[in-house]
């Protein structure tokens, strides 16, 4: 049967399929390696606030419970630059790239501005969720101290966003390791107290990784204004006033993707609300499985991220037949990674918790929880595929709508059913949680699939209107 097919048929599958995955992994190799350092950063937080005593580690843990969701719902505007600017480098419109960014840039002045004023506010409501009146100083002094970071993050993010748009991530990568290894220091100065710097605890966690942001921002741009690769766009060469229409094409697009996020994220805290009353071994079982399982999604996630600058650069090209096949290339690779994870997972699993607990009764519980942890990892693959994908297509609007609808009206609600009333009256506990979660992303997984296939169609039909 094989024999039948022309050789050179076979040649010129291989020849692009080995293209396409050379051009994913160029791109999301660094963006893997940047995800890993923000991780590193959150670790080192956390170790070090956590050797300060445990007061300051809760101080932290509730600062950024509040800081993470502002940063990604507000931040999310910057993600639209990937997509715009991945599809003007396609069409090779190096300056109108520069002319973009500039106007987004007074985005992120207003946005920084308001993200900096809520930081610093955002303590009024602590008193509303009864939280012990030490700890609250303590996520204060966290907020407040992160406030100062938040305008420069903003700006970094656009500039981020901007050179993942042109593929050039290796840069964004080495601000990031170094980011890394900067905050070490840093915090051990700060939260302990050094060079007669007071001890600042958990609070030090929070001028730290300000400090670090700012340090960021510069370097960053420094890289793109000594290095060449930036230069055709001319972006710090020209002064541009706001442009109403730029800015609501950022915040069209951005918006969707940033409250997705915030959607996705709210899954997670309202999984841990609703396992809360089944007590601290529960919650920490399920924040142990939850970990692990965000270590393991960083691959999906980074080719994910990288298929948005892949696709939009190619839609840029009108190359659209092989922005959809690159599309399917990237789900193949998450899906790929998402198996090799999920077996690794169910092999490792017990060796996996005890790296985070001696506690056995916690132990025995999260061993339990990572079955499905394991589970989860396929379909939260095959969706970050897609999702990646369609973002490089300009398409964030309908995702949005999908994540909110399989998450909040699924995945909870069927969850919180199976946890305590489960099938047959007979409740099934945590692991009810996990199943209606792994529903909810299962759905999600297979509505955002026929929106990937619908969209690149779509487009493809458009440029030349011959049935398929």
């Amino acid at each position: 049967m094989y024999d039948k097919v022309p050789r050179n048929i076979w040649v010129i599958f291989l020849k692009n399929l080995t293209n396409e995955l050379k051009q994913l992994f160029k791109i999301g190799i660094p963006i893997f390696g940047s995800q890993v350092s923000y991780m590193g950063m959150a670790v080192t937080d956390t170790i070090v606030a956590g050797r300060a005593s445990s007061l300051d580690l809760s101080g932290l843990a509730i600062g950024n419970a509040i800081t993470i969701p502002i940063y990604f719902l507000l931040g999310g505007c910057f993600f639209a630059v990937t997509p715009i600017v991945a599809q003007l480098f396609g069409a090779k419109k190096f300056e109108e790239i520069g002319e973009k960014v500039r106007e987004i840039l007074w985005l992120s002045f207003f946005i920084g501005f308001i993200g900096f004023l809520l930081y610093r506010n955002l303590s009024t409501f602590l008193p509303l969720f009864n939280i012990d009146e030490n700890i609250a100083q303590i996520s204060d002094g966290y907020l407040k101290a992160m406030s100062y970071g938040f305008f420069a993050n903003m700006i970094f993010t656009c500039l981020r966003c901007y050179s993942e748009g042109m593929a050039l991530t290796l840069p964004v990568f080495w601000v990031a390791f170094i980011g890394m290894l900067l905050n070490i220091p840093l915090d051990i100065i700060f939260v302990y107290g050094y060079f007669g710097i007071p001890p600042m605890g958990g609070v030090g966690c929070g001028i730290a990784t300000s400090i670090n942001i700012v340090v960021g921002m510069f370097v960053l741009i420094g890289i793109i204004l000594n290095k060449r690769e930036y230069g055709p766009t001319k972006l710090f060469s020209k002064f541009t006033k706001p442009n109403k229409e730029t800015t609501f094409e950022a915040l069209k697009l951005g918006l969707p993707i940033g409250f997705g996020i915030f959607v996705e994220l709210s899954m997670f805290s309202g999984a841990a609300l609703i396992l809360g009353s089944l007590g601290t071994t529960v919650v920490s079982a399920h924040t142990i499985a939850i970990n692990i399982a965000s270590v393991f999604f960083m691959l999906p996630l980074s080719i994910g991220l990288a298929s948005a600058t892949r696709i939009g650069n190619l839609v840029g090209e009108e190359k659209l037949s092989l922005a959809k096949y690159a599309s399917y290339i990237s789900i193949l690779i998450c899906l790929s990674g998402a198996l090799i994870t999920t077996i690794l997972i169910l092999i490792f699993r017990e060796n996996l918790v005890a790296f985070y607990t001696s506690d056995i009764e916690v132990l025995t519980i999260a061993v339990n929880l990572l079955l499905f942890a394991a589970i989860f990892q396929i379909p939260d693959g095959l969706q970050m595929g897609a999702l990646g994908s369609l973002r490089g297509y300009k398409d964030t609007f309908a995702p949005m709508l999908m994540l909110i609808v399989t998450y909040w009206f699924i995945a909870i609600p069927v969850g919180y059913v199976l946890t305590f009333y489960g099938l047959n009256s007979s409740a099934l506990g945590p692991p009810g949680m996990w199943i209606g979660m792994i529903i909810g992303l299962t759905i999600f997984a297979g509505l955002i699939l026929a929106r990937l296939r619908y969209i690149s169609n779509k487009f493809i039909l458009q440029a030349s209107p011959i049935p398929l």
